[in-house]
Formats: C-alpha cells, structure tokens, sequence
C-alpha cells in the first residue's frame, strides 16, 4: 500500500497519474497547503522540504521498515524502479527518460511555477517578473514542441517524463500560452488529457479542488516562508 501526501497540484498531480496507470492501490492524504499542512511536525518528518506530495511505501521491494520519499521527480523515479514500469531497462533510454524528468523539475516546473506567482498572487504587478516568466515558459514549451517533432510522447514510449510533464502544461492559458502556435506540443497534449488515467487521476482531486481560492493568510503560508519559520514549524 502506498500513502499518499497530496494536494490537487500539478506536483501533486504527477504522482496521481502514475499510480492510476499501474492500478496500485493507494490511499492519499490531502496537505491543505494553503492552511499550512505542509509545515506540521508529522508531515516535516518525512518532507523535510515542507513541500508535497510525499509518499510511504508500506511494501518496499527489500522487506524492511517502510519507505519514505519526498519531491515528485524522486517519486517517479523510486515507482517506476519498484514496478518496472515507464522507465526503460536500457542505458539510453532511461537516460533520455530522466533528462526529460530533470527538465521539468529544474526548468519547466519552477519557470511555470514563477509565472504563477507573479501574474497571478504577487500583491504587486511587475512588468519585467511577468514578462521575464511569461516568456521563459513560452521558450519552453518552444522546446518541447520541437522535442515533439516526429514522436508521440516526449522520450519515445510513454513514460514518467510525459507524466511530469503535462500537469505543467495543463494550466497552460493561466500561463499566458497558445497551444495552437506549439502544433506538435497540442497533439501530444491531447493525447494525454485523452487518457482513461489521467482523467481519473484529476478526477481524485475533485474533492480538495472546489475549495475557496487562496486567502491572503495562505498567500503568507505559501509565500512568506524563512529558515526561522521553516525551523520553528519543525520543532
């Protein structure tokens, strides 16, 4: 059994995808990150980051005590080792597989992530964060796009690089994008909302995601966090 730390995010999102794909059983545990979930104790124990998801694995593939792994990408790759599943065998493949993985956790991820915030919770509206993060997110799915060219999913055969990926993209109009100028980007995402798992792994997100949007309280959560804080909430 799995437990999932969770919020309908697009983080969050990644990891819904891959065990609705294998049909493993799971049971997820919603971090309200906007009431400050992410920072109690409990949680920190295990996601010392004070970010989800986050799971345990009650079953590990050695017998022992349970597992704990903690950031979406290290998720990803500890579940495809254990199943074998979406993550090639062979040394090019699975090279090309995590060079996907690690652009979306190191580009796409945070330049999206920051054109959220400024466009869309930044108490200030600055021209140049804006403009500087709207147009890395477009270069980007420039790149993507090309990657895209002549193949229907980003490392070949499906994978964990696609589900990494396309909880990014999703959001893509409150990004300030246009998928029809990105045409090899548009099919391939259209696959991808299309598939019977993703839909049911964003269907698990229904009961979190009506909520009410984020208060200025959990704006201050979310965004005005320090190591004191982090280092008080730990204690």
């Amino acid at each position: 059994m799995i437990d999932l730390y969770y919020w309908p995010t697009p983080n969050g999102h990644k990891i819904t995808i891959f065990l609705e794909e294998l049909g493993i059983d799971y049971k997820i545990f919603p971090v309200d990150i906007s009431a400050g979930d992410q920072f109690k104790p409990e949680f920190l124990a295990f996601s010392p980051n004070n970010r989800m998801p986050a799971i345990i694995d009650h079953a590990p593939t050695d017998g022992g005590e349970p597992i704990t792994v903690f950031e979406s990408g290290a998720i990803l790759l500890y579940l495809a080792e254990k199943y074998g599943q979406f993550l090639p065998n062979d040394v090019r493949g699975r090279k090309t597989v995590t060079e996907w993985l690690m652009w979306q956790m190191g580009g796409l991820g945070p330049m999206a992530g920051q054109n959220h915030h400024f466009t869309q919770y930044a108490p200030e509206k600055l021209p140049y964060a804006m403009d500087r993060y709207v147009n890395e997110t477009n270069r980007l799915y420039g790149v993507l796009n090309t990657r895209l060219e002549g193949r229907d999913f980003v490392a070949g055969d499906y994978s964990i690089a696609d589900m990494a990926i396309y909880p990014w993209i999703v959001p893509y109009e409150r990004q300030q994008q246009d998928l029809n100028t990105f045409p090899n980007l548009k099919r391939w995402f259209e696959t991808m909302e299309a598939r019977p798992a993703v839909v049911d792994a964003y269907a698990k997100g229904d009961p979190w995601r009506s909520q009410p949007a984020v208060t200025e309280e959990g704006k201050k959560l979310l965004f005005g966090q320090t190591a004191q804080s982090h280092t008080q909430a730990a204690e």
